[in-house]
């Protein structure tokens, strides 16, 4: 299926507001990793299970109902289905902020991940219609960018509500009562995205729903992933323990400098955030045009070499920030990671809509969204509070669990994204013989 006849400037209308979508769900998603400290305090809970609040509760659910969502997604309303889901995972947000125990809490990030979980997929699916192949890349780059973006915020209002803290008490708030400053964090931000989710309404849905487009037998979908089954296997695991390194720096690298470098909170809050804001959407944009030029040039793989690539050139950058001691060496280390790390989740998706039928675009986006955040977020920052509890057996030692898991995962993903180049030119050139077979 081709790109529907639309004006791209309404096409890029429609990818702000998905991008502001995008922002508002990672800054609800993200905003725990600078509140760790007050959130384990009150809650009075260790690392591992601040972890599991921070990946793997809110991984799970995402990715197990980020399948049959996307099924929906391929053949109905993707425009309803994100907005109610910004609905959701906004009262979701608000519910943490009225969290009193762990299991609340707990119970809470699962409804955040049940309602982010209609995003990513039909996103991915809206823009591939919108756009011509040339020009995807870079129009998922930017919706893409609301991960970075989104992040960055959730550290700059984290870093301020912790500043806020240590002049202020607890809030009084009518028919709720009192709550503590991190509470008031959650529940602003919960009434915040359901006003937006309103505003998703306004999307239009391309001719396919108007055409009443079915969805491919479960059959024809499993035929279709078997054939890629190498190319899936190495894209898939390989940006996913690239995502494993991401998520779990991002998850512990706050704390790193509180403990380590004895930073505050709110310098941390400042300086990661507009780090994160700054250069981690320069490079997802800078990695989605480049696909989108090596692409026009004839290179079919390049989703596949421009992740090979990052995962190389973090390497060095994340062992110099975590081992020195110079303040400068540390931002300016810091901030090229931060772009070597955002440069392939642009290209990473949309490299993918082009080996599967248009038809299967959202179920093929979520099964890669199940693995990225299953192994990324589900086990990253679990994986570096681990290493901290139970081989080094103490908090001061987290920049040693980051280095150690960090540079393991992007070894191993750089050797998979190589591997997978041949095979991923073997999907593309079968795709495109379809299609043009077909018409």
């Amino acid at each position: 299926m081709t790109a529907p006849k639309k004006s791209l400037g309404y096409a890029w209308f429609v990818v702000a507001l998905l991008t502001m979508a995008h922002m508002l769900s990672f800054a609800d998603r993200q905003i725990l990793n600078l509140l760790v400290g007050p959130i384990r305090k009150d809650l009075d809970i260790s690392d591992t299970q601040m972890s599991l609040l921070l990946g793997l509760s809110f991984a799970l659910f995402y990715t197990l109902c980020g399948i049959p969502l996307a099924r929906w997604a391929d053949s109905r309303s993707r425009r309803l289905l994100i907005s109610t889901g910004a609905f959701a995972w906004s009262v979701a947000t608000a519910a943490c902020g009225l969290a009193q125990n762990y299991t609340q809490m707990l119970l809470a990030r699962i409804g955040v991940g049940v309602g982010e979980a209609t995003l990513s997929p039909a996103a991915f699916s809206l823009i591939s219609d919108y756009f011509p192949r040339e020009k995807r890349a870079t129009a998922i780059s930017l919706f893409v960018m609301g991960v970075y973006v989104g992040g960055g915020a959730a550290f700059l209002i984290g870093g301020a509500v912790i500043k806020y803290a240590t002049t202020h008490g607890s809030t009084v708030l009518p028919l709720v009562g009192e709550i503590r400053p991190w509470q008031l964090v959650f529940l602003m931000l919960g009434a915040f995205g359901v006003l937006f989710s309103l505003c998703l309404l306004l999307i239009r849905e391309p001719k396919r729903i108007a055409e009443k487009a079915k969805a491919l037998p479960i059959s024809t979908v499993i035929a279709k992933l078997r054939s890629n089954r190498r190319t899936l296997l190495c894209h898939h695991f390989g940006f996913a323990v690239f995502s494993l390194a991401g998520y779990g720096s991002s998850a512990w690298i706050p704390s790193f400098f509180i403990r380590v470098h004895g930073w505050t909170p709110t310098k941390v809050g400042l300086i990661y955030g507009l780090i994160l804001a700054v250069f981690g959407t320069i490079g997802v944009i800078f990695g989605g045009r480049l696909a989108d030029r090596l692409h026009r040039r004839g290179v079919t793989d390049a989703t596949m070499r421009i992740g090979m690539w990052a995962a190389l050139a973090a390497m060095p950058c994340s062992l110099g920030f975590l081992l020195s001691d110079n303040y400068f060496v540390i931002i300016a280390l810091l901030s090229l990671g931060t772009f070597f790390f955002s440069m392939p989740f642009g290209c990473a998706p949309a490299g993918l809509q082009e080996i599967v039928p248009a038809e299967m675009r959202a179920q093929a986006s979520s099964i890669y969204l199940f693995v990225i955040n299953m192994v990324g977020l589900g086990l990253g920052p679990t994986a570096v509070a681990l290493a901290t509890d139970y081989l080094f057996k103490d908090d001061m030692a987290v920049g040693y669990s980051l280095l150690l898991i960090g540079t393991v995962s992007l070894a191993i993903s750089a050797t998979l994204l190589r591997l997978g180049q041949a095979p991923y030119r073997e999907s593309y050139a079968r795709q495109r013989a379809a299609e043009n077979s077909s018409t």
